[in-house]
């Protein structure tokens, strides 16, 4: 073809006009990725990621397998077997290993990688598993107090150890297996401080004196960091309208309990996830009622608006969900992907965020 300038120049070029879309195969600089995609539409519960291989894990209610997503997006069944009426799961984080439990109480620990399976007793609760996945932290609730305790045990049942006795005390304590393994409960148990004040006593493996941590409100729930040196919780009180306030201390060693800080954000912890120790994600519900950090149900039908947190200085910027709605739920940080996982309270599938 002959170009002519309108300064009387005239040039020769020559183009090659493609059928269709794009020209070329590389992506061009304006293009930007879907900012949500939906990953899988099985009816997705219990779900959490496997931080050694970036794979995720699920359970799906209407066929009864268990399921993971790889890195590159299929979909394939951990194993063949059918597990009917699933009424909870807890993962460990860098296994395929899960305490499964059923509606009749029956409770077991299956390893997905050998395809082992061991009975654990019914009055064994509220499971967390260690950092390597090889232990398994749990309440031991016998029928009188003085046989309550918290213990641990080897993920093929072996090597049951008691860690401290809990007695009339059972309903304060949170398991909650830190990944420094330093501490592996949590006890709401420490000296009255006020109104809207309240201590929290770290329990250690081995009779450690921890220092304890003050928060400022109740209904204390807490996620650790990846590394274990910081501790997310929410709590509310009357100053937040009863409402959940995110905080972010120190929790490592002669640090536990320092530089605490207020987030300025109205959620849960379970609702956020670590991508590192300065990096959270957090889906906040775009309205709460007062009182909702007493019943967590009263935003099931609320929508949530996805944020990006940096724990040191609090600056909060927002990330895209689309055009569309959800209310998330156990929500994961894919750290091989660099992706957020959720699933959502109200619809089926497991849906990937692009950061």
């Amino acid at each position: 073809q002959t170009l002519t300038t309108t300064a009387g120049q005239t040039d020769q070029f020559t183009t090659v006009l493609p059928t269709s879309g794009l020209s070329g195969t590389t992506t061009p600089s304006y293009y930007r990725p879907q900012a949500i995609s939906q990953v899988s539409s099985d009816y997705a519960t219990y779900s959490a990621p496997n931080n050694t291989n970036g794979t995720y894990r699920y359970y799906n209610a209407l066929d009864g397998k268990f399921y993971k997503i790889n890195t590159d997006g299929t979909i394939t069944a951990l194993n063949d077997e059918i597990f009917y009426n699933v009424s909870n799961v807890t993962w460990a984080n860098t296994k395929d290993t899960a305490v499964i439990e059923y509606p009749d109480n029956t409770k077991i620990i299956y390893n997905f990688e050998k395809n082992t399976k061991v009975t654990v007793p019914s009055y064994w609760q509220d499971f967390s598993f260690s950092p390597t996945g090889d232990e398994v932290a749990a309440k031991s609730i016998g029928l009188s107090s003085e046989n309550r305790y918290l213990i641990t045990t080897k993920d093929d049942g072996t090597g049951t150890k008691i860690i401290e006795p809990m007695g009339d005390y059972a309903d304060q304590v949170l398991v909650n297996w830190s990944p420094s393994k330093q501490v592996v409960a949590f006890s709401k148990t420490g000296q009255a401080q006020g109104a809207d004040r309240k201590e929290i006593l770290l329990v250690g493996l081995n009779e450690e004196n921890f220092k304890s941590l003050i928060v400022e409100g109740a209904n204390f729930e807490a996620q650790w960091s990846t590394t274990g040196q910081k501790l997310l919780y929410s709590v509310n009180s009357a100053r937040s309208d009863y409402k959940p306030e995110l905080w972010i201390v120190d929790a490592y060693g002669n640090s536990i309990g320092q530089n605490r800080n207020l987030l300025g954000v109205y959620t849960w912890a379970e609702k956020c996830a670590f991508g590192d120790d300065k990096t959270l994600f957090c889906a906040v519900p775009r309205t709460l009622d007062t009182g909702a950090g007493m019943n967590k149900l009263v935003a099931n039908n609320t929508y949530d608006d996805l944020y990006k947190i940096d724990t040191n200085t609090g600056l909060k910027t927002p990330i895209s969900l689309g055009n569309d709605n959800y209310t998330v739920n156990n929500i994961s940080y894919d750290t091989k992907n660099k992706k957020l996982i959720f699933t959502d309270t109200n619809k089926i599938g497991v849906y990937q965020v692009n950061l």
